[in-house]
This record gives structure tokens, sequence and C-alpha cells, in this order.
């Protein structure tokens, strides 16, 4: 037996780690009288992050309470895996922090049953996150585990992955290599991999008194837990690469990414990625810039490039001016070398022995709460077809779209209590237009439309004047004008913005949503409050879309769940009953105002959605 002492806030703590049959007889019978006393942390250690990559190994399974730590090397196989699995099945009640990560290491390779852990996990990240959503960057103390720990458990709670990373690097790995080449038995390693259950250990009684004394909603842990079980599930699935299509879509974006470099570079621009170089090229051409980064610099960013170049978010033609060559060859350039590399080969290294990229789902990623999706799949533009058309259904299947109808709009109507958005919607009118005609009357145009819609979203998002300028084509005169009378048809949403801050103010800058989460304000960015209610509320009703539709049956068809929309694999005979279904799901009230989502189903590729020819 491998025997480690230390000292958590005073208390000294063993970790073992048995090498031997009568090691592993001694583990058993602490397991018996932990597992009868109350919950036991749960921890893995692999050999990295890609859980279902080729040669992904399961290290070591760390068990243990308050003051004792077992780790198992289930690596040895024989006794030491069999050891491991038998506890993972008799658990009656257990602590992980991130818990879906370890749910699908043991899963995939150790053979216990996502579904047999999930019921019986609290997963101390989760309660965390409740507690301050904030990253360390927005003043919070995130989600790591070691800083939470430092915070609740122990001040001088170490964080030993700098000891490892120094370990690795005399032993001559790489942070990146050391996880898989480390010896099994290094006693830095074994220390890192127990201390961990023990903090986790104790960090859950202390975060759980802390949600009590703040308040927080208790139907929010289970929510939670339940949403993270789902998202788990779909990120286990994972989405099938049509091998065909992305092999040379990697090529034909690696040659864009020259082409339009080389356009680039007859204005002077040798590297697109040089803000200097495009900023002296385009002030040559005689474009005015005007606004600057922290240090000063000219910034020549997406934002400022997409209206210089006549497109907007949607990489859409404005109609605005004439677009300038050097910006549009700038993104266009910078927008291939970025889609070649992260999502045509990544989606190709990334893949299976079964052909499917395995995303992580985060279902409590932004402070709001709201969802993200890794593999880029976030940052797709809406209109675009050529990266999703490499997601495909699975066989005889294809895809459907299910997304919620402007569901900002119909939230911040919903919170702020705007009396004519609400008869507007009630009465299935089309909001946008709806407010284009009340303020350019019944002759406004397609522009007025996009003005009117750009107005109200900047109203959620906290865009001012210019930005709307830049994402609507509209003079700056016009959109100033549109904003003062904005501010005259739905008066209520500034009141609401005003109550809601007061409210914060009162509350030490925190805000509580419509569901009871709590929201940190930024006490100099007060005003992105509506931002922070309507974000919020839109993303648990995706998440109670998700509960209701798995309740539904509808669990296995789910692949993602992406912005405001749950993507869907369903045959081909039953997928018209399959997406009026998932509408169902996705249709419910709030406050009175009607939250509706509309179905597409499309052929055997994402893309399809989008204009793609399959």
């Amino acid at each position: 037996m491998i025997e480690l002492q230390y000292v958590l806030a005073g208390d000294p703590v063993r970790v073992h780690a048995p090498e031997t049959d009568a090691d592993l007889d001694a583990f058993r019978e602490w397991f018996e009288r932990a597992n009868a006393r109350g919950p036991i942390a749960v921890d893995t250690e692999t050999t990295g992050l890609q859980i279902y990559s080729p040669g992904y190994r399961l290290r070591t399974v760390q068990f243990g309470d308050a003051n004792d730590a077992w780790v198992l090397l289930y690596e040895r196989g024989g006794h030491h895996a069999e050891y491991a699995r038998e506890a993972l099945r008799r658990c009656r009640e257990i602590l992980i922090h991130n818990a879906a990560f370890d749910w699908l290491v043991l899963d995939r390779h150790a053979g216990i049953p996502m579904e047999t852990l999930a019921p019986i996990t609290t997963d101390t990240r989760i309660l965390a996150t409740l507690i301050d959503p904030r990253a360390p960057a927005g003043g919070g103390i995130g989600t790591g585990l070691k800083p939470l720990s430092a915070k609740w458990v122990d001040p001088a709670a170490p964080d030993t992955q700098n000891g490892l990373t120094k370990v690795f690097n005399a032993l001559g790995f790489t942070k990146e290599t050391g996880w898989a080449l480390i010896p099994l038995t290094h006693k830095t390693y074994l220390l890192y991999a127990g201390l961990d259950v023990l903090l986790t250990a104790r960090l859950a009684p202390a975060l759980r008194a802390e949600l009590v004394r703040l308040d927080v909603r208790p139907a929010l842990v289970p929510y939670e837990h339940t949403l993270a079980r789902i998202c788990a599930t779909m990120q286990r699935r994972g989405l099938l690469v049509d091998q065909d299509y992305a092999v040379p879509l990697a090529g034909r974006l690696a040659e864009d990414a020259e082409r339009y470099g080389a356009v680039a570079a007859r204005y002077g621009v040798a590297s697109v990625g040089s803000p200097a170089q495009v900023a002296e090229a385009l002030a040559g051409m005689g474009e005015r810039l005007t606004e600057r980064t922290d240090s000063g610099a000219f910034k020549v960013d997406k934002a400022v490039l997409l209206p210089m170049a006549d497109l907007d978010r949607d990489w859409q033609r404005i109609g605005a001016r004439d677009p300038n060559v050097l910006a549009d060859a700038v993104l266009r350039a910078k927008r291939a070398g970025k889609w070649g590399t992260t999502y045509a080969a990544a989606f190709l290294s990334n893949a299976d022995a079964d052909s499917r990229i395995h995303p992580t789902i985060s279902p409590l990623a932004a402070r709001t709460g709201r969802m993200s999706v890794t593999a880029g799949l976030h940052q797709l533009p809406s209109s675009d077809h050529v990266i999703r058309r490499a997601i495909i259904a699975e066989p005889g299947h294809v895809v459907i779209s299910t997304d919620f109808q402007a569901v900002e709009m119909r939230v911040l109507a919903a919170l702020a209590k705007v009396r004519r958005m609400i008869e507007a919607l009630s009465a299935g009118e089309d909001l946008h237009s709806f407010t284009a005609e009340l303020l350019f009357g019944k002759d406004f145009t397609p522009g007025h439309r996009k003005l009117a819609k750009g107005t109200g979203l900047g109203k959620i998002y906290g865009g001012g004047a210019i930005t709307i300028a830049r994402q609507t084509g509209a003079p700056i005169e016009d959109v100033q004008r549109t904003l003062k009378a904005y501010d005259h048809l739905y008066p209520e949403i500034r009141r609401a913005s005003s109550r809601w801050q007061r409210q914060a103010f009162q509350n030490g800058m925190v805000f509580i949503s419509a569901t009871g989460r709590r929201l940190p304000l930024d006490r100099d960015r007060s005003y992105s409050v509506v931002n922070y209610a309507c974000q919020s509320a839109a993303r648990d009703l995706l998440g109670q879309a998700l509960i209701t539709a798995e309740e539904s049956g509808m669990l296995e068809y789910m692949r993602l769940p992406i912005h405001d929309e749950i993507l869907a694999s369903a045959p081909r005979e039953d997928s018209e009953e399959i997406a009026r279904e998932f509408e169902r799901c996705m249709t419910m009230n709030l406050y009175g105002v009607p939250i509706t989502a509309d179905a597409e189903v499309g052929g055997r590729s994402w893309g399809s959605l989008y204009g793609a020819a399959e």
C-alpha cells in the first residue's frame, strides 16, 4: 500500500493507493463504512480530455470522504479495475466535480453506464455556479476545484497541477503528454489524484450551506443536474461527420485562404492577421478608422470590417455602400483559414472510429447560464451551410431543426410587461413588422423592418447607435431617431431596466432572474441587466424544452442544443411527426406571452437546412 499524508484545514488526511489484493480488501472495508455514512466523492485520472479518441486510457479511479482518499490503479486491470467497477455500481450517493466528464469517461472506458451514476450524483461545480456564475476574469472565483477549495475549504489548498507540470517537465514530458506518460505510482501524481476527492468531499457541504444562506431557489439544483445528464447523453452519441465532404472541404478552404490572402497582399497586407498592416492599408485607401483598442491601436476586427465590406452579421450584402475590396479579402481570408483548421480539419482529426465527433456541451457556460458547445459550433454564422454540410444525420435519417421564434423579444415583452408587444404577439403578429409599421407607417420598407429588429435586439444586448448602424447599414442619424422613437413606443423597457438596476443595487449588485438564478452585475455596466434578464430566461426556456422533449421520448433523436435551437436526427419516414412533437415541446407560455417554435425538416446534412444541396 502506498500511503501519503497531508493536512487540509488543519486536519490530517490520507491518500491510499492499493497495490496488492490485501490492500484492495482494505479499500473494500473502508468503502462499506463510507458508503453507509453518506456520499462518496469520485474522480478519475485519464490520458487527456478527448474521451473518444483512439488510444485514450482511464488510468485511475478515486474514491474519498473528508479524511481518506483511495486511488485505485485502474490501468493495471485485473482486481484493480474490478474493485473500482464494483464500488461504482454499489455507491448509494456520489459527489463529483464536473460530473459530465467523469460520467462519460466511466461510461466509455469502465463500462459503467452514465444512466447508473447520474441519478445518484451531486456535481459540486453546478452548486458553485449557482452561487456565483462569474469567471475569474469577471470578478468571480470560477468553477475550478482548486480555487473553490481555497475559498470554501482551506485557503492553503494546494494547486498540485502546477507541481505535476514541473514533474512532467523534469521527466521530459509536456503538459499535454504528461498525463499519459507519468508513472502510475508517482507520488505527486497520486497526491494530486487523492486530493481532488478529499477537496470535493469537503467542498460539497460548504456549498450547500451557502446556497441555503443565499436563498437560492432549491429547484434549480435538480433542474441543472437533469440538464447536465441530457447534454452529456447528446455528447456521448456525438455527430456524424461526412468524411467524403469534409476532406475536400479542408483543401478548398486552405486554397480560399491563400487566394484571398493574395488579394490582401496586393494592397500591402502581407499578413491578414496583422491589425497594424490592415489598418495602415485601409487608411491609405481613404477609409476612416475611429475606434481604438485599449493599447491605442485602431480596431480592425470583424465588427469594423463587415460594414466596410458592406456585409451584415450573416455575411449578406447590406447595400449601404460600395464594398471595400481589402476589407472583404481580409474577412474572407481569415474566415477560410479559421474554418479550414477549426472545423473541417478538426472534424477529421477529432472523429472517433465511427466518424463521430463528440463536442462538449456545457449547460452552464455563461454568467446567465446560457449553454455552449465546443468545436466552434456556437460561432457559425446563422446563414452558413458550408461547415454545417459536413455534419450529417444517421443512415436513413434526416436532420430536424426546431428553433424558438424571436425568443429574445418575446422574453423581453414578458419580463418588462410591454403592453403593445404582448398584444401583437398574442395576435400572432410578426413583431418586427408590427414595430416597423408603428415607427415608419404602413408603407415601411424591408430596411425599416431590419432597423426595427436591430433596435429591439440592441435594447436587449446593450448595442448602442453605432453598433446598430453597423449591423443594419442604416445611417447613424436614422438609428438615433429610431432609438428615441422606440423608447416612446415601448416605454416599459426603460422603466424595467431602471427597476431591475435598482433591485440589483439593493441586493449587492446581484439581479435575481425570473427562475431564481443569481446574476451578478458589474457596477460600471449595470445597464446589462436587461441582457442578463432576457438571456437567462431564454436559456431556461430552452432547458425546460429539453426536459419536456426527453419526457416525450425524444432524447434518442436529439443531437445538439445550440443557441435557441434543438438539432435532431430522425427517421425520414417519421420526420414530420417528430418535428411537430419538437414544436409542441418548445411551445409554452411566459407570463402570458406565447413562446412558440418552428421545426424545419431537412435532408441528410445539417447544411441542407441552410441551402446546401443535400
